[in-house]
């Protein structure tokens, strides 16, 4: 198989420019003026731009043997994605970086290009272009860039005594189907994965629903962060980004129906990796004391004070990702 270096960077990137603008037969969306293929991209932007990167590492946030090539690349977009509708933007492209070694083979970078380009139009977006570069290792980085349709920001910062804190969809099923994958790899049953193959899916390609991020704009979010390192940790960020008590009840935050049937499998709390998995990507916001928008789950309250506390009790042993520590 032909690898990378025996290909070139010209001739690869001229085939990931070829999959990003062939896949809308040569056009462009009207606020783009030059996408792919050029020294750089030009749009036009009539308000507030929304701008956010994400950097996925081979080994520390991804694994070849675990997923697909194409649902790597499309992960990528949902992490950098999520950045933007917690702002309450509108995605409308994205631009890629590629390090890998020069061995690297030609065909695992096109499928993973392809991930990419094919979510980010799920999205509504397109490939801009971006970069691409020799490194001992595969690391990934997509920054996206999106719009704010005439809403203010969901900032960190913004939550008020008297919000109601509310989730966009369920969490722990990234969390359960990493504890699957894990446990085969330890020697459990490998029928585990075909037996749980939503929770697998759910890690390998999460699906959050990235509309509600402006939709929670427009119904007046006061603050709003994507569920990446786990609903604690940005529990905490947001606490001490806003100055308040965040109180949450475990028995609200809603989870997979299939959730509870993996955890009785591995012999693990599934409360634990809805409070602590990352990776779903989910929306976390504050609102004004009244109902929380459709497809929003309130599951908690903002109040005076200071901290994040779960069932009344401070946020302790049940921690998320950690960047720079091992997890």
């Amino acid at each position: 198989m032909t690898t990378v270096g025996e290909i070139g960077e010209r001739e690869l990137i001229a085939r990931f420019t070829e999959a990003a603008v062939g896949r809308t037969s040569g056009t462009l969306p009207g606020d783009v003026v030059i996408g792919s293929g050029d020294d750089a991209a030009v749009f036009l932007s009539h308000g507030p731009v929304v701008v956010s990167t994400d950097t996925a590492v081979v080994g520390r946030h991804f694994r070849f043997d675990w997923s697909t090539p194409e649902q790597i690349g499309a992960r990528a977009v949902v992490q950098s994605a999520a950045d933007i509708a917690a702002m309450g933007g509108r995605l409308t492209g994205v631009t890629v970086s590629i390090a890998c070694p020069p061995e690297t083979v030609v065909e695992r970078l096109l499928a993973l290009n392809a991930g990419i380009v094919e979510q980010a139009h799920a999205y509504g977006a397109r490939v801009l272009g971006g970069d691409l570069v020799s490194s001992p290792t595969v690391v990934i980085t997509v920054t996206s860039i999106g719009v704010l349709d005439d809403v203010a920001p969901a900032t960190l910062s913004g939550a008020r005594a008297g919000d109601l804190l509310a989730v966009s969809g369920p969490l722990g099923g990234a969390a359960g189907g990493l504890a699957v994958l894990s446990a085969v790899e330890h020697g459990a049953d490998p029928a585990l994965v075909d037996t749980h193959a939503e929770a697998v899916a759910a890690y390998r390609l999460p699906q959050p629903d990235l509309r509600a991020g402006p939709a929670a704009a427009r119904a007046g979010a006061t603050a709003m962060t994507d569920v990446s390192d786990g609903l604690v940790e940005e529990l905490v960020t947001v606490a001490a980004s806003s100055g308040v008590r965040l109180d949450v009840d475990s028995d609200l935050v809603p989870r997979a129906a299939w959730l509870d049937a993996v955890s009785a499998a591995l012999g693990v709390d599934p409360v634990r990796w809805a409070l602590g998995g990352g990776e779903d990507h989910v929306l976390l916001a504050a609102f004004p004391a009244g109902d929380v928008p459709p497809g929003w789950t309130r599951i908690g309250r903002v109040s005076d004070g200071d901290g994040a506390y779960i069932d009344g009790e401070v946020v302790g042993a049940v921690r998320g990702w950690q960047s720079f520590t091992e997890n």
